[in-house]
Protein backbone atom coordinates (compact mmCIF):
# COMPACT_ATOMS: atom_id res chain seq x y z
CA UNK A 1 0.00 0.00 0.00
CA UNK A 2 1.42 3.35 -0.97
CA UNK A 3 2.03 5.72 2.04
CA UNK A 4 0.10 8.59 1.71
CA UNK A 5 1.98 12.28 2.55
CA UNK A 6 0.54 15.43 4.21
CA UNK A 7 2.30 17.58 1.51
CA UNK A 8 4.08 16.56 -1.63
CA UNK A 9 6.22 19.22 -2.67
CA UNK A 10 7.74 19.13 -6.88
CA UNK A 11 10.70 21.09 -7.30
CA UNK A 12 13.80 21.85 -4.29
CA UNK A 13 15.00 24.96 -5.78
CA UNK A 14 14.98 28.33 -3.55
CA UNK A 15 11.19 28.12 -3.70
CA UNK A 16 10.20 25.04 -1.42
CA UNK A 17 13.43 25.20 0.09
CA UNK A 18 11.71 28.53 1.64
CA UNK A 19 8.69 26.23 2.21
CA UNK A 20 10.63 23.68 3.74
CA UNK A 21 12.50 25.99 6.44
CA UNK A 22 9.32 27.95 7.11
CA UNK A 23 7.47 24.32 8.11
CA UNK A 24 10.33 24.01 10.39
CA UNK A 25 10.44 27.00 11.92
CA UNK A 26 7.17 27.94 12.53
CA UNK A 27 6.57 24.53 14.03
CA UNK A 28 4.01 22.84 11.66
CA UNK A 29 3.97 19.20 12.26
CA UNK A 30 3.57 17.73 8.77
CA UNK A 31 4.51 14.71 6.85
CA UNK A 32 6.47 16.45 4.01
CA UNK A 33 8.17 15.51 1.52
CA UNK A 34 10.05 17.06 -1.58
CA UNK A 35 11.12 15.49 -5.60
CA UNK A 36 14.04 17.46 -6.88
CA UNK A 37 15.09 16.01 -10.83
CA UNK A 38 18.07 17.26 -10.14
CA UNK A 39 20.74 14.76 -8.73
CA UNK A 40 21.82 17.22 -6.09
CA UNK A 41 21.00 20.66 -4.37
CA UNK A 42 21.95 23.45 -6.45
CA UNK A 43 20.72 26.96 -8.33
CA UNK A 44 20.89 28.11 -11.46
CA UNK A 45 24.09 26.00 -11.91
CA UNK A 46 24.04 26.64 -16.00
CA UNK A 47 24.37 30.47 -15.94
CA UNK A 48 27.32 29.97 -13.02
CA UNK A 49 29.36 32.98 -15.05
CA UNK A 50 32.32 34.39 -13.66
CA UNK A 51 32.15 37.95 -12.09
CA UNK A 52 27.96 37.96 -12.32
CA UNK A 53 26.41 39.01 -8.80
CA UNK A 54 22.31 38.51 -7.57
CA UNK A 55 19.71 41.11 -8.93
CA UNK A 56 18.27 41.46 -4.51
CA UNK A 57 19.52 42.76 -1.94
CA UNK A 58 21.23 39.84 -0.15
CA UNK A 59 18.90 39.83 3.28
CA UNK A 60 15.98 39.18 0.57
CA UNK A 61 17.35 35.36 1.09
CA UNK A 62 15.55 32.34 1.96
CA UNK A 63 14.25 33.83 5.41
CA UNK A 64 15.03 36.78 6.77
CA UNK A 65 11.76 38.83 6.16
CA UNK A 66 10.10 36.30 7.58
CA UNK A 67 12.62 35.38 10.30
CA UNK A 68 15.38 37.15 10.37
CA UNK A 69 16.86 35.39 13.90
CA UNK A 70 16.96 32.32 11.33
CA UNK A 71 20.12 30.27 11.37
CA UNK A 72 19.33 29.84 7.70
CA UNK A 73 19.96 33.88 6.89
CA UNK A 74 22.61 34.76 4.11
CA UNK A 75 24.27 36.65 6.75
CA UNK A 76 24.39 33.87 9.34
CA UNK A 77 25.65 31.20 6.36
CA UNK A 78 28.42 33.58 6.02
CA UNK A 79 29.38 33.66 9.54
CA UNK A 80 29.19 30.16 10.22
CA UNK A 81 31.81 29.79 6.98
CA UNK A 82 34.21 31.95 8.36
CA UNK A 83 33.75 34.50 5.42
CA UNK A 84 31.51 37.20 6.88
CA UNK A 85 34.13 40.31 7.31
CA UNK A 86 36.07 39.08 4.05
CA UNK A 87 32.12 39.55 2.68
CA UNK A 88 31.65 42.93 4.06
CA UNK A 89 34.91 44.28 2.31
CA UNK A 90 34.46 43.18 -0.73
CA UNK A 91 33.84 46.60 -3.30
CA UNK A 92 30.37 44.93 -4.59
CA UNK A 93 26.42 46.33 -4.13
CA UNK A 94 25.31 42.49 -4.57
CA UNK A 95 27.07 39.27 -3.82
CA UNK A 96 28.56 36.70 -6.40
CA UNK A 97 26.19 34.88 -7.73
CA UNK A 98 28.21 31.70 -7.09
CA UNK A 99 28.47 32.51 -3.27
CA UNK A 100 24.64 32.88 -3.46
CA UNK A 101 24.46 29.64 -5.09
CA UNK A 102 26.90 27.94 -2.17
CA UNK A 103 24.52 29.42 0.27
CA UNK A 104 21.65 27.79 -1.03
CA UNK A 105 23.11 24.51 -1.13
CA UNK A 106 24.10 25.14 1.89
CA UNK A 107 20.88 25.40 3.46
CA UNK A 108 19.44 22.89 1.37
CA UNK A 109 22.17 20.11 3.00
CA UNK A 110 19.99 20.88 5.97
CA UNK A 111 17.24 19.43 4.73
CA UNK A 112 18.44 16.48 2.56
CA UNK A 113 16.22 13.80 4.68
CA UNK A 114 13.15 15.52 2.86
CA UNK A 115 14.25 15.27 -0.46
CA UNK A 116 14.41 12.60 -3.07
CA UNK A 117 17.12 14.10 -6.02
CA UNK A 118 17.44 12.68 -9.16
CA UNK A 119 13.82 12.16 -9.29
CA UNK A 120 11.33 12.91 -12.44
CA UNK A 121 7.76 13.23 -12.19
CA UNK A 122 6.36 12.48 -15.18
CA UNK A 123 2.64 13.03 -14.49
CA UNK A 124 0.41 13.87 -11.73
CA UNK A 125 -3.58 13.07 -11.12
CA UNK A 126 -6.05 12.93 -8.47
CA UNK A 127 -7.46 9.94 -6.47
CA UNK A 128 -8.18 8.85 -3.37
CA UNK A 129 -5.84 7.07 0.13
CA UNK A 130 -6.92 4.27 1.66
CA UNK A 131 -8.89 5.89 4.06
CA UNK A 132 -11.00 7.36 1.00
CA UNK A 133 -9.77 11.08 1.67
CA UNK A 134 -9.35 12.90 -2.20
CA UNK A 135 -5.65 13.13 -2.70
CA UNK A 136 -2.94 13.87 -5.41
CA UNK A 137 -1.00 10.76 -7.15
CA UNK A 138 2.60 12.35 -8.56
CA UNK A 139 3.80 8.97 -10.98
CA UNK A 140 8.27 9.33 -11.33
CA UNK A 141 10.20 8.02 -13.91
CA UNK A 142 10.72 4.83 -12.43
CA UNK A 143 6.88 3.84 -12.16
CA UNK A 144 6.62 5.05 -8.51
CA UNK A 145 3.29 6.84 -7.53
CA UNK A 146 3.53 8.61 -4.64
CA UNK A 147 0.29 10.29 -2.68
CA UNK A 148 -0.24 13.32 -1.16
CA UNK A 149 -3.48 15.28 0.67
CA UNK A 150 -1.72 18.91 -0.57
CA UNK A 151 0.87 19.31 -3.60
CA UNK A 152 3.08 22.50 -3.90
CA UNK A 153 4.26 22.89 -7.25
CA UNK A 154 7.81 24.74 -6.84
CA UNK A 155 9.53 24.21 -10.31
CA UNK A 156 9.67 27.42 -11.15
CA UNK A 157 8.95 28.78 -14.84
CA UNK A 158 9.42 26.84 -18.21
CA UNK A 159 11.69 28.80 -20.75
CA UNK A 160 10.36 30.14 -22.84
CA UNK A 161 11.57 29.53 -26.46
CA UNK A 162 9.51 32.01 -29.36
CA UNK A 163 9.14 31.39 -33.25
CA UNK A 164 11.09 30.29 -35.60
CA UNK A 165 13.08 28.31 -32.56
CA UNK A 166 10.62 26.14 -31.23
CA UNK A 167 10.75 24.25 -34.22
CA UNK A 168 14.12 23.53 -33.72
CA UNK A 169 15.95 20.22 -32.35
CA UNK A 170 19.91 21.08 -32.62
CA UNK A 171 22.46 21.60 -30.05
CA UNK A 172 23.18 24.37 -31.88
CA UNK A 173 20.53 26.62 -30.23
CA UNK A 174 19.82 26.63 -26.95
CA UNK A 175 17.90 28.09 -23.60
CA UNK A 176 20.47 29.82 -21.25
CA UNK A 177 19.11 27.54 -18.82
CA UNK A 178 21.80 24.81 -20.28
CA UNK A 179 24.35 27.47 -21.49
CA UNK A 180 27.00 25.62 -19.39
CA UNK A 181 26.69 22.28 -20.49
CA UNK A 182 25.60 23.86 -24.02
CA UNK A 183 29.26 24.61 -24.42
CA UNK A 184 30.61 21.72 -22.98
CA UNK A 185 28.65 19.34 -25.28
CA UNK A 186 29.53 21.87 -28.56
CA UNK A 187 33.26 21.64 -27.44
CA UNK A 188 32.60 17.67 -27.77
CA UNK A 189 31.34 18.18 -31.22
CA UNK A 190 34.35 20.71 -32.17
CA UNK A 191 31.91 23.59 -32.68
CA UNK A 192 33.34 25.66 -30.24
CA UNK A 193 36.16 25.39 -27.86
CA UNK A 194 39.39 27.30 -26.54
CA UNK A 195 42.17 29.26 -29.16
CA UNK A 196 42.34 28.06 -32.54
CA UNK A 197 38.69 25.60 -32.02
CA UNK A 198 36.90 29.22 -31.41
CA UNK A 199 33.96 29.61 -33.31
CA UNK A 200 33.41 32.32 -35.66
CA UNK A 201 30.26 33.86 -35.24
CA UNK A 202 28.15 33.41 -31.85
CA UNK A 203 24.32 35.28 -31.49
CA UNK A 204 22.71 35.91 -28.14
CA UNK A 205 18.87 36.17 -28.57
CA UNK A 206 17.42 39.14 -26.16
CA UNK A 207 17.82 42.12 -23.99
CA UNK A 208 17.56 41.05 -20.93
CA UNK A 209 20.46 41.07 -17.63
CA UNK A 210 21.05 37.67 -18.69
CA UNK A 211 21.35 38.14 -22.21
CA UNK A 212 24.29 41.16 -21.40
CA UNK A 213 25.58 38.69 -19.38
CA UNK A 214 26.22 36.29 -21.35
CA UNK A 215 27.31 38.54 -24.51
CA UNK A 216 29.96 39.34 -21.91
CA UNK A 217 30.85 36.35 -21.27
CA UNK A 218 30.79 35.26 -24.44
CA UNK A 219 33.47 37.95 -25.49
CA UNK A 220 35.80 36.75 -22.78
CA UNK A 221 36.07 32.96 -23.54
CA UNK A 222 36.25 33.23 -27.30
CA UNK A 223 38.05 36.81 -27.80
CA UNK A 224 38.19 36.20 -31.64
CA UNK A 225 35.10 35.30 -32.31
CA UNK A 226 31.99 37.86 -33.75
CA UNK A 227 29.20 38.04 -31.09
CA UNK A 228 26.28 39.58 -31.67
CA UNK A 229 23.21 40.40 -29.90
CA UNK A 230 20.14 40.69 -31.53
CA UNK A 231 17.14 42.67 -29.42
CA UNK A 232 13.98 43.73 -30.69
CA UNK A 233 13.38 46.69 -28.65
CA UNK A 234 15.45 49.95 -30.54
CA UNK A 235 18.42 48.94 -28.38
CA UNK A 236 19.48 47.56 -24.35
CA UNK A 237 17.48 49.22 -22.15
CA UNK A 238 19.21 50.27 -18.25
CA UNK A 239 16.73 48.74 -15.34
CA UNK A 240 14.58 50.72 -13.61
CA UNK A 241 15.98 51.19 -10.14
CA UNK A 242 14.24 53.85 -8.80
CA UNK A 243 13.49 53.07 -5.09
CA UNK A 244 9.65 54.10 -5.84
CA UNK A 245 9.55 51.34 -8.52
CA UNK A 246 11.03 48.69 -6.34
CA UNK A 247 7.72 49.27 -3.90
CA UNK A 248 6.68 46.84 -6.41
CA UNK A 249 8.54 43.90 -4.25
CA UNK A 250 6.71 44.65 -1.26
CA UNK A 251 4.21 42.83 0.03
CA UNK A 252 1.88 45.26 0.50
CA UNK A 253 2.00 45.86 -3.51
CA UNK A 254 1.42 41.97 -3.88
CA UNK A 255 -2.15 42.36 -1.95
CA UNK A 256 -2.95 45.68 -4.01
CA UNK A 257 -1.89 44.19 -6.90
CA UNK A 258 -4.00 40.84 -6.57
CA UNK A 259 -7.03 43.22 -5.67
CA UNK A 260 -6.68 44.58 -9.47
CA UNK A 261 -8.88 44.29 -12.06
CA UNK A 262 -7.43 41.97 -14.91
CA UNK A 263 -7.33 45.18 -17.65
CA UNK A 264 -5.37 47.44 -14.19
CA UNK A 265 -2.99 43.99 -13.96
CA UNK A 266 -1.82 44.66 -17.63
CA UNK A 267 -1.24 48.71 -17.10
CA UNK A 268 0.93 47.86 -13.94
CA UNK A 269 2.95 45.35 -15.31
CA UNK A 270 3.65 47.23 -18.44
CA UNK A 271 5.12 50.19 -16.09
CA UNK A 272 7.02 47.32 -13.44
CA UNK A 273 8.14 45.52 -16.65
CA UNK A 274 11.76 47.34 -16.89
CA UNK A 275 12.14 46.50 -12.95
CA UNK A 276 12.60 42.87 -14.06
CA UNK A 277 12.24 42.14 -17.75
CA UNK A 278 13.74 43.35 -21.21
CA UNK A 279 16.30 45.22 -19.24
CA UNK A 280 20.23 45.32 -17.51
CA UNK A 281 21.91 46.61 -14.54
CA UNK A 282 23.87 49.58 -15.24
CA UNK A 283 27.31 47.88 -14.12
CA UNK A 284 26.80 45.18 -17.18
CA UNK A 285 25.34 47.69 -19.60
CA UNK A 286 28.48 49.99 -18.91
CA UNK A 287 30.99 47.13 -19.31
CA UNK A 288 29.74 46.27 -22.72
CA UNK A 289 29.66 49.39 -24.31
CA UNK A 290 33.39 49.92 -23.01
CA UNK A 291 33.99 47.36 -24.77
CA UNK A 292 32.32 47.67 -27.58
CA UNK A 293 33.93 51.20 -27.71
CA UNK A 294 37.54 49.64 -27.07
CA UNK A 295 37.20 47.35 -29.91
CA UNK A 296 36.28 50.32 -32.13
CA UNK A 297 38.88 52.57 -30.99
CA UNK A 298 41.24 49.58 -31.83
CA UNK A 299 39.49 49.23 -35.21
CA UNK A 300 39.04 45.61 -34.09
CA UNK A 301 35.27 45.07 -33.30
CA UNK A 302 33.89 42.12 -32.37
CA UNK A 303 30.86 42.85 -30.30
CA UNK A 304 27.69 44.56 -31.39
CA UNK A 305 24.25 45.10 -30.38
CA UNK A 306 21.98 45.04 -32.84
CA UNK A 307 18.52 46.65 -32.27
CA UNK A 308 15.07 46.27 -33.68
CA UNK A 309 15.65 42.91 -34.94
CA UNK A 310 14.22 39.49 -35.14
CA UNK A 311 14.65 36.36 -36.32
CA UNK A 312 11.72 35.11 -39.02
CA UNK A 313 13.64 32.47 -39.97
CA UNK A 314 15.86 29.66 -39.13
CA UNK A 315 17.94 26.94 -41.15
CA UNK A 316 20.45 24.97 -39.62
CA UNK A 317 23.04 23.50 -41.84
CA UNK A 318 26.61 21.88 -41.51
CA UNK A 319 28.33 25.17 -41.30
CA UNK A 320 26.24 26.58 -38.39
CA UNK A 321 23.07 28.37 -38.08
CA UNK A 322 21.56 30.74 -40.89
CA UNK A 323 18.87 33.34 -39.49
CA UNK A 324 16.81 35.20 -41.73
CA UNK A 325 16.34 38.63 -39.45
CA UNK A 326 14.15 41.63 -39.81
CA UNK A 327 14.87 45.16 -39.27
CA UNK A 328 11.72 46.39 -37.71
CA UNK A 329 11.46 50.17 -38.33
CA UNK A 330 12.25 49.74 -41.70
CA UNK A 331 11.17 46.13 -42.97
CA UNK A 332 14.58 45.10 -44.73
CA UNK A 333 15.55 41.69 -44.10
CA UNK A 334 19.52 40.79 -43.30
CA UNK A 335 20.86 37.13 -43.38
CA UNK A 336 23.19 35.97 -40.68
CA UNK A 337 25.17 33.33 -39.93
CA UNK A 338 26.45 31.76 -36.33
CA UNK A 339 28.13 28.77 -34.91
CA UNK A 340 25.63 28.52 -32.53
CA UNK A 341 22.77 30.71 -31.16
CA UNK A 342 21.89 31.37 -27.16
CA UNK A 343 18.19 31.86 -26.40
CA UNK A 344 18.07 34.44 -24.01
CA UNK A 345 14.04 34.81 -24.48
CA UNK A 346 12.69 34.44 -20.74
CA UNK A 347 10.11 32.25 -19.05
CA UNK A 348 6.52 31.41 -19.90
CA UNK A 349 4.16 32.71 -17.13
CA UNK A 350 0.80 31.23 -16.09
CA UNK A 351 -1.80 32.58 -18.91
CA UNK A 352 -3.78 32.36 -21.77
CA UNK A 353 -1.70 34.11 -24.36
CA UNK A 354 0.61 32.18 -26.98
CA UNK A 355 3.72 32.99 -24.67
CA UNK A 356 2.05 31.68 -22.15
CA UNK A 357 0.93 28.45 -20.30
CA UNK A 358 -2.64 27.53 -18.95
CA UNK A 359 -0.97 25.38 -16.46
CA UNK A 360 2.40 24.24 -15.28
CA UNK A 361 3.19 21.49 -17.43
CA UNK A 362 2.80 18.62 -15.32
CA UNK A 363 -0.25 19.77 -14.72
CA UNK A 364 -1.78 19.78 -18.36
CA UNK A 365 -3.79 16.20 -17.70
CA UNK A 366 -5.71 17.60 -14.82
CA UNK A 367 -6.63 21.37 -16.11
CA UNK A 368 -9.93 21.11 -16.86
CA UNK A 369 -10.38 20.42 -12.79
CA UNK A 370 -9.49 23.98 -12.01
CA UNK A 371 -11.29 27.18 -12.31
CA UNK A 372 -10.53 29.78 -14.80
CA UNK A 373 -11.31 33.60 -14.91
CA UNK A 374 -13.32 35.38 -17.28
CA UNK A 375 -10.01 36.31 -19.08
CA UNK A 376 -9.20 32.46 -18.65
CA UNK A 377 -6.13 33.04 -16.58
CA UNK A 378 -5.83 30.20 -13.69
CA UNK A 379 -7.65 31.14 -10.83
CA UNK A 380 -5.24 31.16 -7.98
CA UNK A 381 -6.20 32.09 -4.09
CA UNK A 382 -4.59 34.97 -2.17
CA UNK A 383 -2.99 32.54 -0.42
CA UNK A 384 -1.26 30.71 -3.51
CA UNK A 385 -3.91 28.02 -3.78
CA UNK A 386 -5.46 27.02 -6.80
CA UNK A 387 -9.45 26.87 -6.79
CA UNK A 388 -10.62 23.63 -7.92
CA UNK A 389 -14.32 23.11 -9.43
CA UNK A 390 -15.08 20.21 -7.11
CA UNK A 391 -15.63 21.12 -3.43
CA UNK A 392 -14.41 17.58 -2.21
CA UNK A 393 -10.62 18.14 -3.81
CA UNK A 394 -7.01 17.80 -2.49
CA UNK A 395 -5.05 21.12 -1.94
CA UNK A 396 -2.90 22.48 -4.31
CA UNK A 397 -0.29 25.60 -4.07
CA UNK A 398 1.67 27.11 -6.62
CA UNK A 399 5.31 28.04 -5.03
CA UNK A 400 6.58 31.03 -7.47
CA UNK A 401 4.54 30.84 -10.47
CA UNK A 402 1.93 33.48 -9.63
CA UNK A 403 3.21 36.33 -11.53
CA UNK A 404 -0.15 37.01 -13.44
CA UNK A 405 -2.49 37.18 -10.54
CA UNK A 406 -0.14 38.31 -7.40
CA UNK A 407 2.44 40.48 -9.85
CA UNK A 408 6.18 41.43 -9.97
CA UNK A 409 7.38 40.06 -6.57
CA UNK A 410 6.37 36.93 -8.05
CA UNK A 411 8.44 36.95 -10.71
CA UNK A 412 10.98 33.83 -9.81
CA UNK A 413 13.18 36.46 -7.55
CA UNK A 414 13.87 35.77 -4.58
CA UNK A 415 12.28 39.11 -3.21
CA UNK A 416 9.39 38.15 -1.47
CA UNK A 417 10.54 34.51 -1.10
CA UNK A 418 10.38 33.86 2.68
CA UNK A 419 7.28 35.78 3.11
CA UNK A 420 5.15 33.49 0.29
CA UNK A 421 6.83 30.61 2.13
CA UNK A 422 5.39 31.54 5.15
CA UNK A 423 1.85 32.33 3.66
CA UNK A 424 1.55 28.41 2.19
CA UNK A 425 3.13 26.98 5.38
CA UNK A 426 0.02 28.47 7.09
CA UNK A 427 -2.68 27.51 4.64
CA UNK A 428 -1.30 24.18 4.32
CA UNK A 429 -1.85 23.86 8.48
CA UNK A 430 -5.24 24.89 8.00
CA UNK A 431 -5.97 22.86 5.59
CA UNK A 432 -5.02 19.90 6.49
CA UNK A 433 -5.78 19.55 10.59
Amino acid sequence: MNRCHDVLGIGFGPANLALAIALEEEGHDLDVRFLEARPGPSWQSAMMLDGSDIQNHPVRDLVSLRNPRSRYSFINYLFENGRLIEHLNVPMEFPLRKEYAQYVSWVAGHFSQLVDYGVHVTGVGTGRDARDRPVFTATTDTGETLQARALVIGTGRAPFIPEPFDTVASPRVFHLTHYLPALRRLEELGVAGPGDRSPRAVTVIGGSQSAVELTLDLARRFPRTRVTTLVRSLTLRQKDTSPFSEEGYFPEFTDYYYRASRERKHAVDAFMRLTNYSSADGDVLRELYRLIYEQRLDDDQRVFVSGSRQVRGIDIREDGVHLSVEELNTGEFEEQQADFVVLATGFRDLGPAAHQERVPALLRSIADDFAYDSHGYLAVGQDYEVQALAADSPALFLNGLCESSHGIGDAGSFSLLSLRAKIIAESLRKRIP
